[in-house]
């Protein structure tokens, strides 16, 4: 048995511009560099994107937009909070950020996990899909704005409401699974039932369903450094479309 041993290294970005960094980033992947801290990170974009293999990055800082895209396999764990659009298309992988996230998180997402402790903004997992024997997954902590699972094909959105800037907001924002035709959406608590796009219906999660929330629950408290024993202590509600084509009958068959 083969077993790689990890190279170590510190990269500042403190007043490098995001292109320079990445390929500075890119070099020392090349050089057999497999674990990342990177310190002062501040808004620097695309960090991570496109990388594969068994790769770590500790995100010391806030991270600009796109971190993790297309990504297929290394894991990113932002110290803070992180911008807009991580995990874009990503393949595999994990992405664990101890603070909140802005607009659409994983879009587009393929595989992998993403793991937010606080809240999320707009968007979050629209148009995510299930790819071959990948299953998505995506852990939102606090609560997330409107249009949460927005065209949704396949995986899963865990959507806790715990830890949360926003004591008086709903869980989630208007339009929660517009256009969602696969995948499902599991909620601490009630469904917001008023929040739901057309289509939809909530019920109480199952024994499989308990199972699954478990198993992700378990792997988001660990890297979180959270009580698993807490967050199930509440009962969940399960997000599903009716129909597999929502807007099947919007289109005449020419």
């Amino acid at each position: 048995m083969t077993t790689t041993k990890s190279k170590k290294i510190t990269l500042n970005a403190k007043g490098i511009y995001y292109k320079q960094f990445n390929e500075l980033i890119r070099q020392k992947v090349a050089e057999g560099y497999t674990d990342f801290m990177l310190e002062n990170v501040n808004g620097q974009r695309y960090i991570g994107t496109a990388l594969d293999g068994n790769l770590t990055f500790e995100v010391h800082g806030v991270p600009g937009q796109d971190m993790g895209a297309f990504m297929r396999g290394p894991s990113i764990y932002v110290r803070a909070n992180a911008q807009d659009g991580i995990g874009n298309t990503m393949d595999d992988g994990k992405i664990i950020v101890d603070g909140l996230a802005g607009d659409v998180v994983g879009y587009a997402m393929r595989g992998g996990n993403i793991y937010i402790k606080g809240d999320v903004g707009y968007r979050v997992g629209i148009h995510m899909k299930a790819y071959m024997d990948h299953q998505p997954v995506i852990v939102v902590g606090g609560k997330a704005g409107d249009f949460l699972g927005e065209y949704m094909a396949g995986g899963i959105i865990l959507l806790l409401g715990m830890f949360s800037g926003k004591p008086d907001a709903p869980i989630s924002g208007r339009s929660l699974g517009t256009g969602m035709h696969g995948g499902v959406i599991y909620v601490r608590g009630k469904a917001p039932i008023d929040q739901l796009g057309p289509g939809l219906h909530a019920q109480p999660a199952d024994g499989t369903d308990m199972e699954a929330i478990e198993r992700i629950v378990n792997d988001y408290a660990k890297e979180l450094d959270l009580d698993a024993n807490e967050i199930l202590s509440e009962g969940f509600e399960k997000i599903r479309p009716f129909s597999h084509r929502p807007y099947g009958n919007m289109y005449v068959p020419s």
